[in-house]
């Protein structure tokens, strides 16, 4: 819709400064000037794309830190697992629940929650989430038996999942599309380096009897706690229609003219619709959308697997070299070498999406993926095969390496590839996926301490590797067929009609 612009009489502007009054602009609609809709100017400071790169960086920082701590708090809690089955007198099962149920609520809680940030904006959200997620590590560092345990940890999931899968979109604020591949890629490496950290912090916590399981839930509730003071004197709201929603708020009171509104694309949307699409969308995505299912499959396997990792490298390492828990804490370092890895590895992605992209389309997103593809199975037969006491446990700790860097990589690329494919649908499309790959997190663990039990590491690593390898074609696929998937997809036509209309007005 064409719009025609204004500024604001003088009379209206008294209590405004000149910068202000430059950079707002007031627009009111062709068709009705009953509505005024308050939009940025070109260049304005206010608009957080236009924040300096330095700003942008240190939002980028700042908000990732939570995510690693949302990720260090799946592991360390495994870490402690052995006094905290001593001290509570709870099984094995039970105590795997507080790992399987901290990845449910991770999957299932922002569907309900994603919404909220539309309406208020990212700063509070952040506020409630970090406090809420140090509130639930000291209940269960104060939990009399495991039942309140496994609701604590199942309400660490939601609330640090809100706050996590929020880091994204705050990304997406500050950074343009074309300089957004760099902060991704370091928040999805300070995700899967956080899974390391909070397992060597958790391992050598675990091995002093002075401490045990109790104060690696104490420890989260230091680091979060000081780290909620860090947010709220550094993070800043960076959702621009909240923003423009404030400027609105202030020209109504000052001006007494209540019709002016802030700009935005969902004027007509309700909370209640919003948290609705948010809840329904993408599961329908998930499942009628080939592509949607078939990269969720794919990293919701790779997923699933990758915490039934986590599960059994006590295990390996205890049983076939003697380690004890710090030493077996020390192994979880791999994720983060393995992590920088990706992290590196995605700069050459990045270089070959920019020079292939024109030709290629979204299908550019997949060059490495393809090759992680194969890494994925290869890693977990060379640790399924050197589970034995006659290899040294280097091998191991490689063949970790390797899988931790193959998995990233594919985690990169369902992500960026899903954002590309589906456009204006993007955000439903990941959380179809982010459902289904903690969906995955939380059922794997619960029987994959049998299933070790009873064929043995060797066997039972060898079985996902073979499933790994009949997976390890679908980026071959979809970068050869993709385009021709996505020709007969509804959502993919409706979003290129909603492109071709918005360039032609």
């Amino acid at each position: 819709m064409d719009y025609e612009t204004s500024t604001l009489p003088q009379s209206q502007i008294d209590e405004y400064s000149m910068k202000e009054k430059n950079s707002l602009t007031i627009a009111t609609e062709g068709v009705s000037d009953e509505s005024f809709i308050v939009r940025f100017s070109p260049g304005d400071l206010r608009n957080p794309i236009n924040f300096s790169k330095t700003r942008k960086w240190i939002i980028t920082v700042v908000t990732s830190f939570f995510t690693l701590l949302v990720s260090a708090s799946a592991t360390s809690f495994s870490e402690g697992e052995a006094s905290m089955m001593k001290d509570l007198n709870c099984t094995s099962f039970e105590a795997t629940l507080g790992l399987s149920l901290y990845c449910l609520g991770f999957g299932i809680v922002p569907l309900f929650t994603s919404a909220l940030s539309e309406e208020f904006g990212r700063k509070p959200l952040y506020y409630v989430s970090v406090a809420g997620f140090v509130l639930m590590h000291l209940m269960a560092a104060l939990s009399p038996n495991i039942q309140v345990v496994v609701v604590a940890r199942f309400l660490q999931g939601a609330f640090g999942s809100t706050g996590a899968t929020m880091v994204a979109g705050t990304i997406a604020d500050v950074w343009s599309p074309k300089r957004r591949g760099l902060p991704m890629s370091f928040y999805s490496a300070i995700a899967f380096a956080g899974n390391g950290v909070g397992a060597f912090i958790g391992g050598w916590t675990e091995t002093n009897p002075k401490l045990g399981w109790r104060w690696i839930q104490w420890i989260h509730v230091i680091i979060g706690g000081a780290y909620l003071l860090v947010i709220i004197l550094v993070v800043e709201e960076t959702r621009t229609s909240v923003i423009l929603g404030k400027l609105a708020h202030r020209l109504r009171k000052t001006t007494g003219d209540q019709r002016y509104r802030a700009y935005s694309l969902d004027d007509n949307k309700t909370l209640r619709d919003m948290i609705y699409v948010s809840c329904t969308r993408p599961i329908y995505l998930l499942f009628c959308e080939p592509i949607v299912f078939a990269v969720s499959l794919w990293i919701g396997f790779a997923w699933g697997v990758y915490y039934c990792m986590i599960e059994s490298i006590p295990g390996v390492f205890r049983l076939l070299h003697g380690f004890n828990q710090g030493q077996i804490g020390s192994i979880y370092m791999t994720m983060v070498v393995g992590s920088c890895l990706g992290f590196f590895t995605n700069m050459y992605q990045e270089a070959m999406y920019q020079k292939n992209v024109a030709k290629r389309g979204p299908q550019a997103r997949l060059y490495v993926s393809c090759l992680a593809g194969f890494l994925f199975p290869i890693s977990m037969f060379m640790f399924a095969w050197s589970s034995t006491p006659a290899v040294q446990w280097i091998v191991l700790a490689i063949a970790l390496t390797i899988y931790v860097w193959a998995v990233f990589t594919i985690y990169l690329a369902v992500f960026t590839y899903l954002a590309d494919c589906y456009g204006i649908y993007a955000s439903s499309a990941l959380a179809g996926q982010s459902l289904f790959r903690n969906l995955m997190a939380t059922a794997f663990p619960l029987f994959a301490d049998r299933m070790f039990h009873k064929l043995g590491y060797k066997w039972a690593n060898t079985l996902f590797a073979c499933a790994g390898l009949a997976m390890s074609p679908i980026p071959i696929v979809l970068f050869f067929y993709g385009p021709r998937i996505l020709a007969r997809s509804n959502i993919s036509n409706t979003i290129n009609r909603a492109s071709l209309e918005e360039d032609r007005h």
